[in-house]
């Protein structure tokens, strides 16, 4: 006999105050098989908690069901509430009156028989519910980290001096990713490479992490604790264990008009190259697209002058395939392409340049070597101007509808640095508002406009027209209301960004979540801000949203302190809410398997003969339990309805459905 107990959350004022809470416990305890209803101010409190305990002991419940808030919030704390005295947490149920109910609603009679209703179809699955047990699996004691720039390494650092192995997949030729091309960090302007590089060099000797430099992930199987990742090897046509980093074949390249992507193509690079002095790992790279040898067979200079044999022009791609218990992703951002911002110039004129390429430009490390000159005719530049928000804040198709957070600073740094190093410059920032809310950022921004004179003015730049070289900027001045006309030398963009283009690619793998703007969606904005809401993979740096360097390395740490505590554990325990069929039904079409993403289901040949003198074999599905997450893909793109889920199943959702129907 069912005996059900149902609880209504009062959540404070979030659910109380559009739902007469009262009135709910009251009617749902007129429901068939449920023997108690009570309300209650905060149900996930200890008190709370204690009062459904000592209800499921004195009415000896069957069932429990719990109106609050969103299960993801506190469905695991209200099941280890009714487990801690005997019964089965997955015979509960919550239903969501807060998010679903209380917070969209306004009027109490609508809010309040809407969670009426919520409720009654919680009620009607409880009763269908049945004790399900979680399954154990081991973890791997071992972590991946993809992407190497300051998110990536500090993670990783992080998680090896707790004492677990850990990889870091990098795309480029060497770790360290934006902060290597920043010449000064704001707000204490002291120097990128200088914080970074110790960073990079502890990284590369630390006996824990194994660097998988110009590689990518190509595929990743498994689930939390147990994921088995490919990763592809790029040849780099050089050996990594043979080459020292002399930078000899560098030297001697004849071939040396290729365009140098670490310099953001403001000057040119050899076909064999290493990408800056501090590289780790400080191997030198061939372009296959730039190489004579690789192209036509004829040169081999490098392979002549290499002194220790490293040059391989035979190097073919590799894939290693690896096993590991945690996930980080930290695949960081780019400028958006300003090529679709022709009010700009960008396009038209060399001397329009965006925010990061201004940064190599005034780097001692830069195609200038840190003299700031015009790309255009290398003259130094006497009037600067600063466009603020290019692609940010805007509903314009080619932009970003969010604040990219770290052009205000980045803007305030180069204005000063310029009035510093080149007291003859006028520098004017174009700007909507200034965004400052960082410690010391205010300040900052003040010392600007207040000991450098640079000339921050409220209004947009509506074009910029290049003419007898010079910029003519066309601009608003919103405080004075009056049209400006500047000749500037240089115009600085200080474009929106955006996450990595190998974030979405990356995302399908990985089966996580991603919001519109494409960035990683976390499991909980305030609770769970590092972990992705697929179990096992985590959140670092500008791969969950736009981030300055402090705020990217406190992330980080936070992210390694989620995946150690994961990786401290033997064993997990599984998703008992898993895939199973009815293998009656079964007809072997492997629709099931090719939709399912975490490739949880085979198909055997099973014979179902009764007789003894003949067979009936036939091929049906198999679920690994193990492997399966319960996402429930299975179970919509079986066309014969044999594919059902554990604690989900057909009944209890059409259960659920009749009690919201019913009258």
């Amino acid at each position: 006999m069912q005996r059900i107990g149902v609880f209504v959350c009062h959540c404070g004022s979030n659910i109380a105050a559009t739902v007469d809470v009262k009135r709910v416990a009251e009617t749902l305890s007129k429901e068939p098989a449920v023997v108690v209803a009570q309300d209650y101010p905060y149900m996930c409190s200890e008190s709370g908690q204690n009062l459904i305990k000592e209800t499921i002991k004195e009415h000896n419940l069957t069932g429990v069901v719990i109106c609050s808030c969103s299960p993801r919030m506190h469905e695991a704390t209200f099941r280890k509430a009714v487990e801690s005295v005997g019964l089965n947490p997955y015979l509960l149920e919550v239903a969501n009156v807060r998010e679903q109910c209380s917070w969209i609603h306004k009027d109490i009679e609508e809010g309040t028989n809407k969670a009426i209703v919520l409720g009654r179809a919680a009620i009607a699955k409880v009763m269908l519910n049945t004790p399900l047990i979680a399954g154990e699996s081991p973890v791997t004691k071992r972590a991946l980290v993809i992407g190497g720039g300051i998110a990536g390494i500090q993670t990783a650092l992080d998680i090896a001096e707790a004492g677990f192995p850990v990889d870091i997949v990098e795309k480029e030729p060497t770790i360290g990713g934006k902060m290597t091309k920043i010449d000064k960090t704001f707000p204490t302007l002291d120097c990128s490479s200088c914080i970074l590089t110790p960073k990079m060099v502890e990284v590369s000797q630390n006996e824990n992490v194994n660097i998988y430099s110009y590689s990518e992930v190509t595929e990743v199987k498994g689930f939390v604790g147990n994921f088995t990742v490919s990763i592809k090897r790029k040849a780099r046509y050089v050996d990594e264990n043979k080459c020292t980093g002399c930078g000899e074949c560098t030297l001697k390249c004849p071939q040396k008009k290729v365009p140098n992507d670490f310099n953001l193509n403001l000057d040119n690079k050899r076909a064999i190259y290493i990408p800056f002095a501090q590289a780790v790992p400080k191997v030198a790279t061939i372009d296959p697209n730039y190489c004579t040898m690789l192209k036509t067979g004829k040169c081999g200079l490098c392979s002549k002058v290499c002194g220790v044999g490293a040059i391989d022009y035979k190097q073919e791609d590799t894939i290693v395939e690896e096993k590991y218990g945690a996930i980080v992703v930290a695949t960081g951002y780019n400028p958006i392409d300003l090529s679709k911002f022709d009010e700009f110039a960008y396009s038209q004129s060399p001397d329009v340049v965006t925010s990061l390429e201004f940064e190599r430009l005034m780097n001692a490390a830069g195609p200038t070597g840190g003299v700031l000159l015009r790309p255009s005719d290398h003259t130094h530049p006497k009037t600067i101007v600063f466009v603020q928000c290019v692609g940010s804040r805007s509903t314009e198709e080619c932009a970003k509808p969010y604040c990219s957070k770290i052009c205000c600073m980045y803007t305030a740094k180069h204005a000063m640095l310029c009035r510093e190093k080149y007291p003859d410059t006028d520098v004017y920032v174009f700007y909507i508002d200034v965004r400052t809310p960082g410690k010391n950022f205010d300040e900052f921004y003040r010392r600007a406009v207040e000991q450098y004179n640079v000339h921050y003015i409220k209004g947009m730049v509506g074009k910029v027209a290049p003419s007898g070289g010079k910029l003519k900027v066309q601009a608003s001045d919103l405080l004075n209301n009056e049209q400006l006309h500047i000749d500037a030398d240089m115009v600085v963009l200080a474009a929106a960004i955006e996450p990595d283009k190998s974030a979405r690619p990356l995302a399908t793998m990985l089966t996580a979540s991603m919001d519109t703007n494409d960035f990683f969606t976390e499991a909980h904005p305030k609770l769970r801000p590092v972990e992705s809401p697929t179990a096992g993979v985590f959140l670092s740096g500008c791969a969950q949203g736009p981030k300055d360097i402090p705020e990217t390395v406190t992330q980080a740490s936070a992210c390694a302190s989620k995946v150690i505590g994961l990786l401290v554990k033997d064993s997990l325990k599984g998703n008992p809410c898993v895939a199973h069929p009815d293998e009656m039904m079964c007809n072997g079409c492997s629709t099931c398997a090719n939709v399912c993403p975490y490739g949880a289901i085979t198909y055997i040949d099973k014979d179902f003969s009764r007789r003894q003198d003949g067979s009936m074999v036939r091929r049906v599905a198999s679920v690994n339990p193990a492997v399966c997450q319960g996402c429930g893909a299975c179970t919509v793109a079986c066309m014969s309805g044999a594919m059902d889920l554990y604690g989900f199943s057909r009944k209890q959702i059409i259960a659920e459905v009749d009690a919201i129907c019913k009258k």
